[in-house]
């Protein structure tokens, strides 16, 4: 039985940034061939980074990803490793995308996979199956494509395919079992949510089970805008055995020694018919049993050859080994942190700015930025005014002398009462007066300074509209955008247990956590003078927003019928803030943004 080193190279591209991605390749290709590596396999579209969006209509675009995979292959030689087979996602195109009557059917966009090998781009795979749901327009971009590439590698055989290629039962994977290989890699753009590792595994061992052979399933890991990638690259057995599972949220290089089936047939093109089940090739037909596959589809096979039999690798046998998951709070909690780190750096930033109030939300955003960034890029700002507590100033400050953030005390009640000396403001006017000058205070910093402006709430009172626009909403990037309320409380107690656990001092006080949450614009204020509580807030919410429950749906469930009115009146007519809201990283089902798209203009109510 032939033995292959396989390398599954987790890494963090940047989109467009095709120089700096080809450089990574190089890098890390170098580094697996050191370590006897025969095969090694790069995420989705590594090499323009993923997802790429309206780019895939320049055609500019499209021409320099072409031309980077045919110097990838010519420097990777270069380098010395022709010889190493490598699996690179890319951008490719056999026509015009589908924007105009010029286009053909059949041919545009490609989502691709070539492979690398010799100086040359000796094979190419199209992705079969495109998703269209969720945060994925991936009909709007690309052409599916109708081809299984099956590479021989070393005497064994080797099918390539793409992310969704995964999620959907029948097409490649059916095919790659009658075309009788013995590894499916899969290379993949997978974004993080909640609880998505524990759906990855049981679904890449049906696929395994569907092929009849080892799935080598790599992701790419990294902050992209919205998205949060978590790598979690695995490797399973054709009978399930998960072999190597790497970490989550870094960057890894997973290196594992595969016993495989000898290819049983020549390499040949031939065309699979899975209405018929059977491979037609050029010399005839050869009779298979059929698998129940849904729908019938055909989908051509491709077979290359690369090199023969490889040596086996020198050293002691390569082993993956396989990462434990985190609790979901820690899971969370490095998505959170990679999905700001990352949006600040690729996009130049230096720096974050945030309002520091002493309450819950502010105090974890600061937590989250100092973990991501440094305290020396970590800039918190206490506004007090005239309803401003005692307490939540000294929390503000406590917070800043635990996690050793720049802190500074800018009061705002002076630039508040110059405003109501040449208006006449009252009751909710003055209390979102106060916000606004918050927020022009915080761009203005950022003019000034360079930073980046983080604003603080949370998913729930996003749902609701609990919110000052163009005041506590205003910024550039929101940690807790995805995040509910009654997750915030959860986060923050994790955060100080972690920080007990590794000997260090917890980063939030107590205070912040134990006080009831409030606004602090008129006086002895709470969110719950406007706001269920939380625990029964944010179930409504779930169910609503991540669920598309209608309101009979959620009465049935248990939820007061006047609550569920008041709260689903609040969240429909809150649309045009989220409109305007500022991003953040995606960690659930159903996040805001791309995820949930509803008309602002819109006249449907859920109604008894």
């Amino acid at each position: 039985m032939p033995s292959l080193r396989i390398a599954l190279a987790q890494v963090n591209p940047t989109v467009g940034d095709i120089a700096g991605n080809a450089a990574l390749i190089r890098d890390r290709s170098r580094t697996a061939a050191g370590a006897g590596a025969q095969l090694v396999a790069f995420p989705e579209m590594m090499l323009t980074g993923y997802p790429v969006e309206d780019l895939v209509f320049r055609d500019s675009f499209v021409a320099a990803s072409r031309a980077a995979l045919d110097r990838l292959a010519a420097d990777l030689a270069a380098d010395g490793l022709g010889g190493l087979p490598v699996l690179v996602g890319y951008l490719d195109a056999d026509g015009p995308a589908s924007a105009n009557a010029e286009a053909t059917p059949a041919r545009g966009p490609r989502n691709a996979l070539g492979v690398l090998h010799g100086g040359r781009v000796v094979a190419r795979y199209f992705k079969h199956h495109l998703p269209n749901y969720g945060v994925f327009d991936e009909d709007r971009y690309f052409v599916p494509g109708d081809t299984l590439t099956v590479l021989r590698v070393g005497g064994v055989d080797v099918a390539l395919t793409i992310c969704e290629d995964l999620w959907q039962a029948g097409g490649p994977f059916t095919v790659a079992r009658r075309a009788g290989v013995g590894l499916v890699v899969n290379v993949n753009g997978s974004p993080y949510e909640l609880n998505k590792d524990d759906v990855r595994l049981p679904l890449v061992r049906r696929r395994a089970a569907e092929a009849g052979a080892t799935v080598a399933y790599v992701n790419m890991v990294g902050g992209q805008d919205e998205l949060v990638f978590d790598g979690d690259s695995m490797i399973v057995a054709a009978d399930g055995t998960l072999l190597a599972r790497a970490p989550q949220f870094v960057d890894h290089l997973l290196l594992h020694d595969l016993d495989l089936p000898e290819a049983r047939t020549e390499p040949s093109e031939g065309r699979a018919d899975l209405s018929e089940g059977r491979i037609e090739t050029p010399t005839g037909t050869e009779p298979t049993r059929a698998e129940p596959a849904g729908a019938p589809e055909r989908m051509a096979v491709t077979r290359v050859r690369i090199g023969d039999a490889l040596p086996a690798p020198a050293g002691p046998p390569a082993t993956g080994g396989i990462t434990e998951p985190v609790v979901d709070e820690g899971e969370v909690w490095q998505a959170l942190v990679l999905g700001l780190r990352d949006y600040v750096d690729k996009n130049g930033f230096r720096s974050v700015v945030l309002g520091l109030s002493g309450g819950i939300d502010s105090s974890l955003v600061a937590a989250i930025a100092v973990d991501a960034l440094g305290p020396e890029r970590v800039v918190g700002v206490s506004m007090p005014s005239q309803h401003s507590s005692e307490h939540s100033r000294d929390d503000a400050a406590e917070l800043a002398k635990r996690t050793g953030l720049e802190y500074r005390v800018e009061p705002i009640q002076p630039m508040v009462d110059g405003f109501l000396a040449n208006l006449s403001l009252s009751g909710m006017s003055v209390e979102n007066l106060q916000a606004r000058v918050r927020g022009v205070l915080l761009m203005a910093l950022s003019n000034q300074e360079g930073h980046l402006v983080l604003t603080t709430g949370n998913k729930s009172e996003l749902a609701v509209g609990y919110s000052t626009l163009y005041g506590d909403s205003v910024g550039g990037f929101n940690p807790l955008k995805d995040v509910w309320k009654s997750l915030v409380w959860k986060l923050a107690n994790w955060r100080n247990a972690e920080a007990v656990r590794r000997g260090e001092t917890p980063p939030i006080p107590e205070n912040s956590i134990r006080k009831p949450p409030s606004a602090e614009l008129s006086p002895g204020q709470l969110d719950s003078d406007t706001l269920p509580d939380y625990s029964v807030l944010d179930a409504i919410l779930v169910g609503y927003v991540d669920g598309d429950q209608g309101r009979d749906d959620l009465v049935a469930a248990g939820h007061d019928p006047e609550v569920v009115d008041k709260v689903l009146r609040m969240v429909d007519i809150a649309e045009y803030k989220r409109r305007q809201s500022a991003p953040g990283s995606k960690i659930s089902i159903k996040a805001f943004g791309r995820d949930r798209r509803l008309p602002i203009t819109n006249r449907w109510r859920e109604r008894p």
